[in-house]
């Protein structure tokens, strides 16, 4: 079995019934669905490092990282390669510091929206979605 460390960013605007959540749209070898924007981790960059930078090319924003909400980890049977994967997933809160909602060109995703979080039940999604809500008004601990 191999691992994927990845790290995302949950990144939220507004209060109460119009509180959003930034997803963009993943699609990969067949699959698709909203997700949160993040992603593997390079080799010998730090989780917060590629958080940051995942929401740059994934989003278009500048983003700071404001706390570390969790670690998540699934087991994926009969991936793309034909094994089975360990996805570690390493969740931080982040804000937006500047840049522009844009969608990221040649990569993974091929859209990204802010959602009204009571929405996002309706939407195609990957699991990771709905463990980020779930920590939505969690404060975080210390990044490092």
């Amino acid at each position: 079995m191999r691992m994927r460390v990845a790290a995302y960013a949950l990144i939220t605007r507004g209060e109460g019934a119009d509180r959003e959540i930034l997803l963009p749209h993943w699609r990969d070898s067949g699959m698709s669905g909203w997700t949160l924007p993040g992603g593997g981790v390079e080799p010998g960059e730090h989780p917060a490092d590629g958080a940051v930078r995942e929401v740059k090319e994934e989003t278009g924003y500048d983003a700071r990282l404001t706390g570390l909400l969790g670690v998540d980890s699934a087991v994926l049977p009969s991936t793309a390669r034909g094994d089975d994967m360990q996805a570690l997933r390493i969740l931080y809160r982040a804000e937006i510091l500047g840049g522009e909602l844009t969608v990221e060109v040649d990569g993974t995703t091929d859209d990204v929206a802010w959602h009204r979080v009571a929405d996002v039940a309706d939407l195609r999604r990957v699991h990771a979605v709905d463990w980020a809500i779930s920590h939505i008004d969690d404060a975080g601990s210390p990044l490092r």
